[in-house]
């Protein structure tokens, strides 16, 4: 009971000390920058050993409190802390601190060094809440303080035009995703009386729309198809900022909020989140081919991977095994529920690619640092012998994310193909020509930067950055190179671990196969395609071709033109008829009328005796009509 009541007890103070440390820089430490480091740093330490430390111990518990009662209505605020949530608040802490610590070198002369602090500790209380909420009422509110810390890191240095236009295109495109999110909890409330996960577990109403209205807030937070488009222009914000929110924790909220609510999941929505998520990889992954921005080709990976892990949650749907349940409305139902597998992998997928993509915008940021904040590849070269504690700390993160045999990315993509070829052979085949695309762009962005002569004065003069740049890189290699080895983890993660799908025999030989020849293809394409030079060989060579990948889809043209031309012109009509009918004749149209009223009823009154006679006899005739029912 003892050991209950600590745990209790430390979860608030887990979740409320990143809000307590926010509230003090915002009150007293914004003009101090350093001070306001300092305390974002150590209770970002505090949240990662506190995160470790109740892993470790093994403690699982749920409970929570009524916070506010409307009617029938009650909303609660609570806890869930299962195996799931301790292995994603693990990588919150360990991610978040390895952030905090390459900020102290990254952000050491910004002017607005106290705000940026605060907005991180602000990310960190939020992104917490979302990992622990027991109910997706709680877990909305958390989710909505996500899309508004992201705001305010992406917009950051929001004198450049570009970062404030990157900051309001995340919010609003998080906003329409978020919207279908809430008529799913909504929904969801209304058709099982509860939104509480564990009671859902036990005892849901089986619905399509519902599992795909919840499904919106996932594609816009891990910004799937068609609500991508956020993700690269987010890029604009610090790159350390990059690295926590837009590649191992924001981010990679949609695909743990889908593992958290995978009992509401039925097959015709499991179809279509697994082929947004592949489409999502693969248009991703086409995008990256062609960017030169650094940063910019690690968001589209980022958005390719998120594609993976999508998939593999929908791929789960090939697996299925009956239960019985009871519905609202009592009758007794046998239906389907989503297979563990998808689970699984989606999760192993999500830490492992925590581990390498932070590595990599980290080193990525390093470099910006080192080359005196450019960030054009084509730009760089040379870097290898400049900065070598970065290069090979970014080799490594390279080898994991295109799946070289032994290290982290390796293992978890394994799984999902392997899942992908025992449920869906086309899934299989595009997710694996999209690994080919990876293991190219990738090799492409290492050479061109790495290597060569330097082709800018910045690269020329690029150096390693101190201890603090540095150190975060060191620790994340490491887990990039291990993380994969399920072994290495303690037992306390069994409750996720035991659901990644494992292949054998003869489907173990093949997807063993298929990684090897996928990584030969990619990165040989990329070491013979692409030398370290000034330009890229695949415009020169099929112009064409590039001008369609750097097109993106026109799908930035296709939203512009939408909100110009007919979400613009609606609002002009709207104002319009508000100007005429609402504002003119119902509002100074009434005020008009009573005005009349009153002007009439003024000259009624003009002091003469008699004529307030004749009135008073015309009232007694009226009545006198009304008395005797003429009236």
């Amino acid at each position: 009971m003892e050991h209950t009541f600590t745990h209790t007890v430390v979860v608030p103070y887990i979740l409320l000390e990143p809000l307590w440390a926010a509230v003090l820089i915002a009150l007293f430490l914004r003009k101090r920058g350093s001070w306001a480091a300092a305390l974002s740093t150590l209770v970002a330490a505090l949240i990662c050993f506190r995160a470790l430390k109740m892993a470790l111990g093994g403690f699982r518990f749920e409970g929570g409190t009524e916070w506010l009662h409307l009617g029938n209505f009650a909303l609660s605020i609570g806890f869930k802390y299962d195996d799931l949530a301790a292995l994603m608040l693990c990588i919150v802490g360990i991610v978040g601190l390895g952030v905090h610590v390459f900020s102290l070198g990254y952000m050491h002369d910004d002017a607005a060094k106290g705000r940026y602090f605060g907005g991180l500790s602000i990310f960190m209380f939020s992104m917490i809440g979302i990992v622990l909420a027991d109910n997706l009422f709680m877990m909305f509110i958390f989710w909505e303080l996500v899309g508004f810390s992201s705001w305010l890191l992406i917009g950051h240095w929001y004198e450049k035009t570009s970062a404030s236009e990157a900051a309001k295109k995340a919010f609003i495109t998080n906003r329409v995703g978020d919207f279908g999110f809430l008529i799913g909890i909504i929904w969801c409330y209304w058709a099982n009386g509860t939104v509480n996960l564990s009671a859902l577990g036990a005892h849901h109403v089986f619905s399509t729309g519902i599992a795909l209205l919840l499904f919106c807030g996932a594609v816009g937070k891990s910004a799937q198809l068609p609500l991508q488009v956020w993700l690269p222009d987010a890029m604009e914000g610090p790159t350390p900022v990059s690295a926590l929110i837009h590649a191992a924790t924001m981010v990679a909220a949609g695909v743990y909020m889908l593992c958290r609510i995978n009992v509401l999941m039925v097959p015709d929505a499991l179809t279509v989140i697994m082929w947004t998520g592949t489409a999502t990889a693969l248009y991703a992954a086409c995008c990256a081919i062609t960017q030169s921005d650094i940063k910019k080709v690690l968001a589209y990976s980022t958005l390719s991977q998120l594609g993976y892990m999508v998939a593999a949650f929908g791929l789960g749907s090939g697996n299925h095994d009956p239960v019985a349940i009871t519905g609202g409305s009592g009758e007794h139902r046998t239906l389907v529920v989503v297979a563990a597998a998808g689970v699984g992998a989606a999760m192993f997928h999500l830490t492992t690619h925590a581990f390498f993509k932070a590595l990599l915008f980290l080193g990525s940021g390093s470099v910006i640092h080192g080359c005196h904040h450019e960030q054009d590849i084509f730009k760089m070269g040379g870097l290898r012998t400049r900065m070598p504690l970065t290069f090979w700390t970014f080799t490594i993160g390279v080898a994991a994310i295109i799946g070289l045999p032994g290290l982290a990315g390796f293992f978890s993509k394994d799984a999902i193909l392997y899942l992908a070829f025992a449920n869906n052979k086309a899934v299989f085949l595009v997710l694996a020509f999209t690994a080919i695309l990876t293991a190219l762009y990738m090799t492409r962005l290492w050479r061109i930067t790495f290597f060569g002569e330097p082709r800018s004065e910045s690269a020329a003069h690029a150096h390693e950055g101190g201890l603090t740049l540095t150190l975060p890189l060191v620790v994340l290699a490491i887990l990039a190179a291990i993380g994969g080895y399920v072994a290495i983890y303690p037992k306390v993660f069994t409750g996720v671990f035991e659901l990644i799908p494992e292949a054998h025999g003869g489907d173990h030989t093949t997807i063993l196969i298929t990684s090897l020849v996928v990584l030969i293809l990619g990165a040989g394409t990329a070491l013979f395609f692409y030398k370290p030079a000034a330009t890229d060989p695949l415009e020169a060579r099929a112009p064409g071709l590039f001008r369609l990948l750097a097109s993106k889809l026109w799908f930035d043209e296709i939203y512009q033109w939408y909100i110009d031309k007919v979400q613009q012109r609606f609002a002009l009509l709207l104002n319009f008829l508000e100007q005429i009918f609402l504002a003119g004749l119902i509002i100074r149209g009434f005020a008009g009328v009573v005005g009349l009223f009153g002007l009439g009823a003024r000259a009624l009154h003009v002091g003469k005796l008699n004529v307030y006679l004749y009135w008073f006899l015309g009232g007694v005739v009226v009545l006198w009509l009304f008395a005797t029912g003429v009236f």
